[in-house]
């Protein structure tokens, strides 16, 4: 029996695999950007319980796992399938600019964000310049 192969096919299913599909993503998705002395990261966990969210930090790797399970029950049929569901998660490689032991976590709405502070050598400071007609400042 010849069996053939379809390349595309198999693109779209390795492509799926590893970016996901708008109803079962592989990722949770997250924003992040810098608040003052604060970089601070929002993860989309809507329907999540907070008991589910496990947050551990090895070095300099955030590791985010949460668990959304399955509504229905062994007994319900599924009608429409379409939230992600089962255990996922999600790795971050933090800069050693960050302060890691002071990590803040919050839970509201679905949206779990974190504040992570900037160390202070990491953050910008004057530097004073000493000449014959006085003192100036200029930021570094």
């Amino acid at each position: 029996m010849l069996m053939r192969t379809d390349p595309f096919r198999e693109l779209d299913r390795l492509a799926q695999q590893v970016l996901g599909t708008a109803a079962r993503p592989a990722a949770m998705p997250m924003d992040a950007w810098q608040e003052d002395k604060e970089f601070v990261v929002a993860f989309d966990l809507p329907g999540v319980n907070p008991d589910s969210v496990d947050l551990d930090i090895e070095r300099n790797v955030l590791t985010v796992k949460a668990e959304r399970p399955d509504p229905a029950g062994k007994d319900t049929e599924m009608i429409v399938s379409e939230r992600p569901r089962g255990v996922f998660s999600r790795q971050l490689i933090l800069e050693d600019t960050l302060e890691t032991e002071s990590i803040k976590a919050s839970y509201d709405a679905g949206v779990l964000t974190l504040r992570i502070p900037v160390a202070e050598k990491a953050q910008p400071r004057k530097i004073e310049i000493e000449t014959k007609g006085g003192k100036q400042e200029i930021a570094a």
